[in-house]
């Protein structure tokens, strides 16, 4: 009898502890008692989010001058203007022969993919002219 109660007492620490190795392998956090203010992880998280925000931003100013000074837009204004019209020009081409594709007998999915790339290369010629505006503010 009082061997079975040592193996009972045995098995319940050994579950205890197993449940302890788990709780604390995926970092959760036993239940709080009492009413208290609501300070969980999530609201810890925010504040830190807004608290970084300036030197978040400060690293992305810093970012954009480190690619400026490389690029050398001011140096090299034309020959970017010259890649962004002739692009613009290529993917005019790639659209026109995605409409010289079009075959009525064709399925509709291999319709609706013509369509669909057409539409992706007209997205990239707005993206372009977008460039082209930056291009020349700088």
């Amino acid at each position: 009898m009082k061997e079975d109660l040592l193996k009972i007492m045995g098995i319940v620490v050994a579950a205890c502890f197993i449940v302890y190795l788990v709780l604390k392998m995926f970092h959760i956090k036993p239940l709080k008692e009492g009413l208290e203010n609501p300070t969980d992880d999530l609201t810890a998280s925010l504040a830190g989010v807004a608290g970084s925000a300036s030197s978040y931003a400060s690293g992305i100013k810093a970012k954009t001058v480190q690619l400026q000074d490389t690029m050398l837009i001011q140096k090299y204004r034309a020959d970017y203007e010259n890649v962004i019209i002739n692009m613009e020009d290529y993917l005019s081409i790639l659209m026109l022969e995605q409409v010289l594709s079009f075959n009525p007998s064709d399925s509709f999915k291999t319709i609706m993919d013509r369509i669909n790339a057409i539409n992706s290369l007209s997205n990239g010629k707005k993206s372009l002219n977008e460039i082209m505006s930056f291009v020349d503010k700088q």
